[in-house]
Order: structure tokens, then sequence, then C-alpha cells
């Protein structure tokens, strides 16, 4: 038992280091594998109202967050790049415009 807690902990060092060499989805994804591995741990740990916060709010209730955040990126970026080539504006003056808007 104390080998799988070990493996456990290994594993959690290693998602956490991988999430700075990979794209946002895969990161997402690692993030999630991430708080249920967590959520193990506590059960290991004998303690079960951890393990569920863990697993209802951080592989949950977060992950979906992230994922709902990545789609209104993705949206916003295709809303450039259609406007970009609309307009024949470069995206980055479209950047400060909108940054300038922002501000007011």
């Amino acid at each position: 038992m104390e080998a799988f807690r070990i493996v456990l902990l290994i594993l959690l060092v290693v998602l956490a280091l991988s999430v700075f060499f990979i794209k946002k989805l895969q990161a997402v994804i690692v993030f999630m594998s991430f708080s249920l591995i967590m959520a193990i741990l506590w059960v290991l740990l004998e303690a079960p109202d951890l393990a569920i916060t863990e697993a209802a709010v951080g592989a949950g209730g977060t992950t979906i967050l992230f994922f709902l955040t990545l789609k209104k990126i993705r949206d916003i970026d295709k809303e450039y790049d259609k406007n970009s080539k609309e307009n024949k504006i470069p995206k980055e003056e479209l950047d400060r415009e909108e940054e300038k808007n922002y501000d007011e």
C-alpha cells in the first residue's frame, strides 16, 4: 500500500510539471487527472470528505469551467480572424482597438 502511495505522488509531480510543456486542451485534461489522483490520495489518507470535495470541485466543476473558457477563447479568436480577413486589418490592430474600447 505504501508503494501505491509513492507511485501516486510521483505521478502527481509528473502531471504538475507536464502542464508547462503541453497545449491548452491537454493541460485541462492533465488538471482533471491531477484532481482525480488527489481524490484517490485523500481516500487513502482516510479523509473521504476531502476526496469527495476534490472529485466534485477539482475534477468536475473546475474542469467544466476550463472547457467553457477555452471554447470562449476559440470563439473570440475566430471572430478576430473573420474581422481581420473582411477588413484587411492586421490582428494586432484589432487587439489595440479592442483594448482602447475596453479602457473607455
